[in-house]
């Protein structure tokens, strides 16, 4: 499901790119490149009507991917970093010491004879 959505997401990336450089703007356009003036690229009706309904729709589609790939990213469960492997090694609490360590000398041990 995961790899499918991100499939979508790039090609709708494609296609609304290609919607953007298509419009026309104030200079010379990827439009125009198409034969001509930009007006008559898809018609007499210019594509005013169909170049800004599919930049929506392919905004809208966008934006649904990117919704969906947040929140199924959200659920994978994954260690990506050596710091979070480490974690799941380290003892539950930090008091808890290694089983194998000597005891710990009395207080009167520890000092240095004095002559």
């Amino acid at each position: 499901m995961y790899t499918l959505i991100v499939i979508v997401h790039v090609l709708v990336c494609f296609l609304m790119i290609g919607a953007i450089l298509l419009q026309s703007g104030k200079g010379a356009e990827i439009g125009a490149a198409f034969g001509g003036s930009s007006q008559t690229v898809f018609g007499s009706r210019g594509p005013a009507n169909f170049l800004s309904k599919f930049t929506v729709v392919a905004a809208t589609v966008f934006m649904i991917t990117s919704l969906s790939l947040a929140i199924l990213a959200k659920e994978r469960t994954f260690s990506s970093t050596v710091i979070d492997l480490n974690k799941k090694a380290t003892p539950a609490s930090p008091t808890d010491g290694p089983k194998d360590s000597p005891p710990s000398r009395p207080a009167e041990e520890s000092k240095p004879a004095t002559p």
